[in-house]
């Protein structure tokens, strides 16, 4: 026999970030934490549901705004295919909006970049232990932002509007007649208080409706 301990099994994350200098050093440091280890990472949201079922991590570190789909999409693609698996999302831009979807999506927690990294290693043991964490200026901005104005099927339609698709392309990516399109338009325009969908577009990312 031994008076050891035996060591529990380390927390296993999955890290999805586009930018890989960023992944890198994110995996790097955070794998040098004794009770963490990174089984897999991806650069493409449209990855991190088939890695999530093949690796089987315990906590999904996620960014946004990522190549083919992004992190929040996937995390409720994850709340009903991986109920396991708890979501962090992990994001340059703190935008209220972003983390009211994110809690939709069924996110345990939302971190943005710019904190220390044992900060994000305890956020990663304390959503496994089954907490929600949320940065704390992000929350209070995102209770006094409100919700967003924008319906679901508006936000659809203005993301579809993006990189000069014209109202016929966006009515056939949405399966839509071109009449609701501009109804749509005209009302996500009126309700972000701009001049037109370009404007209404930015708008909404600014903040983080869509």
């Amino acid at each position: 026999m031994t008076d050891e301990t035996p060591r529990a099994r380390p927390v296993r994350v999955l890290l999805a970030e586009d930018q890989g200098m960023m992944r890198g050093a994110l995996a790097l440091l955070l794998g040098m934490e004794e009770d963490i280890e990174v089984v897999a990472q991806v650069a493409a949201g449209d990855e991190i549901v088939g890695a999530v079922l093949a690796h089987r991590p315990d906590v999904a570190l996620l960014d946004i705004e990522l190549p083919g789909r992004n992190g929040l999409d996937a995390a409720g693609e994850l709340r009903e295919r991986a109920p396991d698996c708890r979501v962090l999302i992990l994001t340059t831009f703190g935008r209220p909006g972003y983390l009211r979807r994110a809690m939709e999506a069924g996110a345990a927690g939302f971190l943005v970049k710019d904190g220390p990294v044992e900060e994000l290693a305890g956020a990663i043991r304390r959503v496994l232990a089954g907490e929600t964490v949320v940065d704390p200026a992000l929350a209070a901005a995102a209770l006094s932002a409100g919700p967003s104005p924008l319906t679901a099927r508006e936000c659809d339609v203005l993301r579809a509007s993006a990189d000069g698709a014209t109202v016929a392309d966006i009515a056939a990516a949405l399966h839509l007649s071109e009449s609701t399109v501009r109804n749509y338009l005209s009302a996500a325009i009126g309700k972000t208080a701009t001049r037109n969908r370009t404007e209404a577009l930015r708008e909404a990312r600014r903040h983080g409706w869509v």
